[in-house]
């Protein structure tokens, strides 16, 4: 029987010796076949639908690899390799308050709903349908991004952002044909296809995705712009009407989509990207709802615009604006992430003697660790100190990889190797003349020892969930209301 590491575990034991610092979960062979692996720990309609679409899954892999190979040049490595950070939460993260600082609020706020939605939704089907990404090799997984690779793969996150994105911008702009050339909008609406292909292509180009992920991302990017567009009014409507009627419904829908994200069955990062998005969303909704209206976020010519003029502010005070922000988002998030993680576990552990702890997977309970590292990284928003290795990793471009880089990789290779082993058993069955093939060298312990390589994911602390929500919430207040008004004392 081949031996494959289980998933990891919700004790103590399966974490590695020293949780107070910055370490990473260790994994357990407890003898599982990897076809189990899923089967075991998933519900049977979940197993069901992930089992229905893994063939499409499977099929595909060799056909992106005969693309890959008939089309790889440096060129276009560095270049999808570099276009794929356009389409990442961190670049959103921190582009998507440039539009409320000068004076776009309208498009600031159909971004955040798009991509908020999109990575949220698309969050929520990779974790339930755990499919794995495009099998390598035969591909090679060419990026700039070390996180990327532990999501699973369907829909593509990347595609549903680029998709609802551009959508979103181009129907803003439509909306604002007095102020734009037809030549302008012309030049727009190719930036936008070129932005989009980019970012599909570049999926599949790369080996992080095959076309069931983007074919899925890119209707679930259409379908959410879709529904931004029909209700956009709506919503504003209901959000700045009088009265506390908004947070009081807006809050407990965004902690029950928090709540009712579905347990990956491996580590994965789409939860903690979700809960920070949906506290900006949060966020944003919060301070329309409380500044809109005052002398420095107005209702015209939308709600909760805060006042800008280029030709009055000048290149000084506009840039002005944008530092000042940046800064003000980077120090709220330092501060109350080191405050909350220093507060909230003596909390939580409370909560949990009586009873009313909601663990997740992966997670550490509060009661199992003493205190929080304070080198934790952030996968949605880098923080300061990592900014100069971000600037190291742009340019030095891409990395080139093949083999396994998850435990979702390392699952699937050894489920392709047994359904290829399987196959040649029936082959010799089959056929007496037929001799076995010589063993490929991928043992029992080749694939303990491709374990050992890949990555262990870190450690993750309770606290870790409502932090972020808290920080995330704050940066989208801070962001809108909180930067209205500086702006408006400061004179930007």
């Amino acid at each position: 029987m081949t031996r494959t590491p289980v998933q990891v575990s919700k004790t103590k034991a399966a974490l590695a010796d020293n949780v107070e610092g910055y370490q990473t979960v260790n994994f357990k062979d407890a003898g599982n076949r990897s076809r189990d692996h899923y089967k075991s720990s998933m519900a049977k309609a979940r197993f069901r639908a992930r089992q229905l679409l893994l063939p499409l899954v499977r099929w595909e892999t060799p056909r992106l690899a005969w693309i890959q190979q008939h089309t790889r040049s440096k060129f276009l490595d560095d270049y999808f390799a570099l276009t794929a950070n356009l389409g990442t939460h961190t670049f959103f993260v921190i582009m998507l308050p440039m539009p409320f600082w000068l004076g776009y609020a309208h498009l600031g706020r159909g971004l955040v709903y798009v991509l908020a939605a999109g990575v949220l939704i698309s969050g929520m089907m990779k974790d339930f349908f755990c499919l794995p990404r495009p099998l390598s090799p035969p591909l090679h997984r060419i990026t700039m991004s070390g996180s990327a690779a532990l999501e699973y793969g369907f829909p593509s996150t990347h595609t549903t952002n680029a998709v609802s994105a551009a959508l979103m911008i181009l129907y803003i702009a439509r909306e604002n044909l007095d102020f734009i050339s037809p030549f302008s909008l012309l030049l727009l609406r190719i930036l936008m296809w070129i932005y989009m292909g980019s970012i599909v292509l570049g999926r599949i180009y790369c080996g992080m995705h095959g076309f069931l992920d983007v074919i899925g991302g890119a209707i679930l990017g259409a379908l959410i712009f879709y529904l931004r567009w029909t209700f956009a009014d709506a919503i504003d409507q209901f959000i700045t009407r009088p009265g506390p009627l908004a947070p009081c419904v807006i809050t407990p829908i965004v902690l029950i989509l928090v709540r009712i994200h579905p347990e990956p069955v491996d580590p994965c990062p789409c939860f903690e990207d979700g809960v920070a998005f949906a506290g900006v969303v949060l966020g944003v909704d919060m301070a329309l709802w409380h500044g809109w209206g005052t002398p420095f976020m107005t209702a015209a010519p939308y709600p909760g615009n805060i006042p800008y003029n280029y030709a009055e502010s000048g290149i000084a005070k506009s840039f002005g604006r944008v530092a000042f922000g940046i800064v003000a988002i980077f120090v709220w998030r330092a501060v109350m992430k080191k405050t909350l993680h220093a507060v909230l576990p003596p909390l939580f552990r409370l909560i949990e003697k009586i009873g009313l702890s909601m663990p997740r997977e992966f997670f550490l309970k509060a009661s199992e660790y003493h205190k929080v590292p304070s080198s934790i990284p952030d996968s949605t928003l880098v923080g300061a100190r990592e900014i100069p290795s971000l600037i190291h990793n742009i340019t030095r471009m891409r990395s080139d990889s093949v083999g396994p880089q998850s435990p979702a990789d390392m699952y699937e290779t050894i489920a392709y190797r047994e359904e290829r082993q399987r196959r040649k058993s029936l082959e010799i069955q089959n056929d007496t003349a037929h001799t076995a093939e010589t063993n490929d060298g991928m043992d029992e312990l080749d694939e303990d020892e491709l374990f050992l390589q890949i990555p262990k994911p870190r450690v993750q602390y309770d606290v870790e969930v409502i932090t972020k929500l808290i920080v995330y919430t704050g940066i989208g207040w801070i962001a809108v209301e909180g930067c209205s008004w500086a702006f408006y004392q400061l004179g930007f």
